[in-house]
């Protein structure tokens, strides 16, 4: 069991370079580049906004973060791939793996490039972005699942942003999820969206497990 623990480990190794540098970049730092233009807007126009807009402009860039990881599982060589030792789930796993710190020093800039006066209690629109980003990553895992697409990047982007326009008008009142900061509900809120973070992050992980019938196959 060690040597088979020992020689996975090896191969997921030997998979992070290849794997880092067929990571979709381009995707990766538009989506970056936006939200840290979105959020350092006020910045550097010098205007002062209220927190309930600055709050707007931290989800918006969440959002745009959340567009690019809806292309962090394309992979063009898929189909070239599957027939590899390593599960698809690690192979997906390792690819968040790489990217996540880039994303959280991402997202400590965001946050930086707001206005302190008006900025929201960092913890829970962080929670909010995780919540969204991990749905961005469960999309993709249901897509991959689902089709043969290679590259179902855009699919994903298009139903992520259907999601966003749809939610707030959709989400029950008692669910509390898009209120203000100071808002009494802005707590009970965001237990929700900690739920919602954990349960999107479980769907994601169930859908990175390739169909029974490939396995057999292999």
């Amino acid at each position: 069991m060690r040597g088979v623990t020992a020689a996975r480990g090896a191969l997921t190794v030997d998979l992070a370079g290849p794997l880092w540098r067929t990571l979709p970049w381009r995707a990766l730092a538009a989506a970056g580049a936006l939200g840290l233009l979105a959020a350092g807007a006020p910045l550097a126009t010098g205007a002062e906004p209220a927190p309930w807009q600055t709050l707007l402009l931290l989800r918006g860039a969440a959002l745009i973060g959340a567009l690019g990881l809806a292309f962090l599982l394309d992979d063009p060589a898929r189909h070239l791939t599957a027939p590899v030792p390593t599960p698809r789930l690690l192979r997906q796993a390792l690819r968040v793996a790489l990217v996540a710190p880039l994303a959280a020093l991402w997202w400590t800039a965001v946050l930086l490039l707001t206005p302190s006066a008006s900025r929201p209690p960092a913890g829970g629109v962080t929670l909010e972005a995780l919540a969204v980003g991990a749905l961005a990553l469960a999309l993709a895992a249901l897509a991959v699942r689902l089709t043969d697409e290679a590259r179902p990047g855009p699919y994903v982007a298009a139903t992520l942003l259907l999601t966003a326009v749809l939610a707030p008008l959709l989400a029950p009142e008692g669910w509390a999820l898009f209120v203000q900061a100071g808002d009494p509900r802005w707590s009970v809120g965001h237990d929700r969206w900690a739920v919602l973070a954990v349960a999107v992050a479980v769907v994601g992980a169930a859908c990175g497990a390739e169909p029974s019938g490939r396995r057999a196959a292999r």
